[in-house]
């Protein structure tokens, strides 16, 4: 069915709030997925932090790949900030109401990080094929200053990229209905509410999201294609698996972030799966956030030791 455009208000937003329906149907059991999402938004935040902590304590880690990661692990925790705080209120007192301003806000927040996410990923990669491939010339090009310019162009880049389809569409009429079928205010079921003609935005959106997506996948592509073909040249299996191993973390985390976005935003369409994007939305904004402290830990030998040196220096002091 095609999208009813209201010509008369074309230029009057009469939606004052919306209303975010989340899981209608589990909504009967609010209170056990709120405990579960709590605990895993806490997990997420404690982990997260952990792992900035951690780096900027212990100066072992305050090198460029783990600067990299620790602004990737605050950008996470801003981002599930964002969103699980409400879906919480949603499951424990059924409030699912916010404000016009409130929602698009929240929009604009989610895709700017996320975006600047995407940009982070990309920028690991050329500081993994800097490490790997390119050894002599790694301290020189990674300094601290290259190091705070590629994380403050990822900023600047995912705001300037998300900055615009945004204030389009809060421009637009709102003219009811204003239920929006998700757990938060994403641009695609924005779009479908809105009664003004969107095809422009939507299209501008889509070329948006599918240029973030693909530049820092291109990106990564051609890093770990360098990476691979430099570490299959390595003359001993003991470096070519240490090699391997600094960068899986990285990988896995690739893949978990990718595959969901990719559902999520790079398709024409946004109104025809809807439903099918809540359960996407919320292995990216849940489930991978409450993985990454985990994958970059659990394999990373340099993390543990300095978990014990902290954890050891913390008993001392008792």
């Amino acid at each position: 069915m095609e999208k009813l455009v209201v010509e008369p208000l074309r230029n009057q937003t009469t939606v004052q709030e919306f209303i975010l329906e989340g899981f209608p149907a589990v909504q009967h059991l609010g209170h056990i997925f709120f405990l579960v999402h709590l605990l895993a938004y806490l997990t997420s935040v404690m982990g997260n932090m952990t792992i900035i902590t951690i780096i900027w304590v212990d100066h072992h880690l305050q090198t460029p790949m783990y600067f990299f990661l620790s602004s990737f692990s605050f950008v996470e925790c801003c981002l599930i900030t964002t969103v699980i705080p409400k879906l919480l209120t949603i499951f424990l007192s059924g409030r699912q109401t916010i404000s016009f301003a409130a929602c698009f806000t929240q929009d604009f927040i989610i895709l700017f990080l996320g975006a600047t996410v995407f940009f982070l990923l990309s920028v690991l990669s050329m500081d993994r094929y800097m490490a790997i491939c390119k050894p002599l010339h790694y301290a020189t090009f990674m300094n601290p200053k290259m190091c705070f310019l590629l994380v403050s162009g990822c900023f600047a880049l995912g705001f300037l990229f998300m900055l615009v389809p945004v204030v389009m569409l809060s421009q637009l009429s709102f003219c009811g209905p204003n239920v929006i079928p998700h757990f938060f205010c994403d641009f695609g079921p924005l779009t479908n509410l809105s009664c003004s003609e969107t095809s422009s935005i939507e299209i501008l959106f889509f070329n948006l999201a599918l240029f973030v997506l693909c530049s820092s996948l291109v990106i990564t592509i051609i890093a770990y294609s360098n990476i691979v073909v430099t570490i299959m040249r390595l003359p001993s299996a003991r470096e070519r698996q240490r090699a391997f191993s600094t960068c899986s973390s990285h990988l896995m985390v690739l893949s978990l972030m990718y595959g969901s976005c990719v559902f999520i935003y790079v398709k024409p369409k946004q109104a025809s799966r809807l439903d099918s994007n809540r359960e996407a939305a919320l292995v990216n904004t849940v489930v991978t956030p409450l993985l990454n402290p985990v994958i970059y830990t659990l394999r990373n030998k340099q993390v543990h030791q300095a978990l014990r040196d902290v954890l050891s220096r913390v008993q001392l002091q008792k």
